[in-house]
């Protein structure tokens, strides 16, 4: 069985985010939706919160599992029995840094590869910091995410 991950910090999952779970999924046997608990960031939504959201919008999706980490990604991934990692790329200016980081982590563990998805066009504009940008200002999300999602960002707006 082939088995991916898909790591990232999801806050919060965006259109973009499920393209890129959906076509990992429809190339290998079971993808894992890894959120990382970035303790050097505040995020709008926390590790648990990103967790059950992800695990709302990809229910109807079979071979897709939710869990969380911490550290290292590639430890992570031989945790997992993973083969490889998933990493979106919006546009070329993701690519230096996405790159650098596959590098690396091929340098700490030769084991796992990293398989680069581009997003579709319809969602290369579209990151987590847009989205909270433009519901903190109240304008409208609902191209961005989900309605479940959009739902709960301006629930937390309205709670600050």
């Amino acid at each position: 069985m082939k088995r991916a991950i898909y790591p990232g910090s999801f806050d919060p999952v965006t259109l973009g985010h499920i393209d890129i779970i959906k076509r990992a999924a429809a190339i290998f046997d079971e993808v894992v939706v890894s959120v990382l608990c970035n303790h050097g960031k505040s995020p709008l939504f926390s590790v648990e919160e990103r967790v059950n959201i992800l695990k709302e919008v990809t229910k109807d999706i079979t071979n897709v599992t939710i869990d969380s980490f911490d550290g290292l990604l590639v430890d992570h991934a031989l945790e997992r029995n993973a083969d490889a990692v998933i990493r979106g790329l919006r546009a070329v200016t993701d690519f230096e840094y996405e790159l650098q980081l596959a590098q690396t982590n091929r340098k700490l563990c030769d084991r796992v590869d990293t398989i680069f998805l581009t997003t579709g066009l319809d969602y290369a504009y579209i990151s987590s910091s847009i989205v909270k940008e433009v519901a903190s200002f109240g304008g409208d999300i609902s191209k961005f995410v989900p309605p479940y999602v959009a739902q709960l960002v301006y629930a937390k707006y309205q709670n600050q």
